[in-house]
């Protein structure tokens, strides 16, 4: 499956953003954006102190990754972001209208034992309830699809291709 969309992969930290959104890329045959990359270095400060980070922290950052969804328009790619409120992802869409997103969604226990288990990573997992209580799932409306984290990395991808793929019927 090849797409001339740009997939944004959303939800909370530890939900596997970095991991499913390079597999998915290779699935689809397009680039890959880490989106993490695009947060300037006071942003990652800030939250590897434990301090969640603000709206007004959240919009350069969620404009350069909407830059780059805008170049890769009509080519494909596949860009994380936690896009955690509806706000945010109409902010990401305002810079790349043909963004669908795809939700990674699964039990708080699973993704908090996944986000222990990492090494080297900035985000805390006292951080994990500011994000829980900022999330706003997708809506009717927004071009998106939720797939359950549950299960190996190819697993969850396979249920996204699938998922995008009867988004885009």
């Amino acid at each position: 499956m090849s797409t001339p969309h740009v997939v944004v992969v959303m939800g909370v930290a530890g939900t596997g953003k970095t991991t499913i959104g390079p597999l998915l890329a290779a699935e689809l045959g397009v680039p890959y954006a880490e989106g993490d990359d695009f947060h300037p270095p006071a942003n990652i400060a800030k939250m590897s102190a434990g301090t969640p980070l603000e709206d007004a922290d959240r919009l350069p950052w969620l404009d350069e990754i909407g830059r780059w969804a805008h170049g890769r328009a009509g080519l494909g790619g596949v860009v994380s972001s936690s896009a955690l409120k509806r706000a945010y992802r109409d902010r990401l869409r305002a810079g790349a209208p043909g963004a669908v997103f795809l939700h990674l969604t699964g039990d708080r226990a699973l993704i908090e034992q996944r986000m222990a288990d990492r090494k080297g990573h900035f985000m805390p997992t006292a951080l994990l309830d500011s994000q829980f209580a900022t999330l706003q799932p997708l809506r009717e409306d927004e071009a998106g699809v939720a797939v359950d984290v549950a299960g190996t990395p190819e697993e969850i991808t396979d249920r996204a291709v699938a998922a995008l793929r009867r988004l885009a019927n």
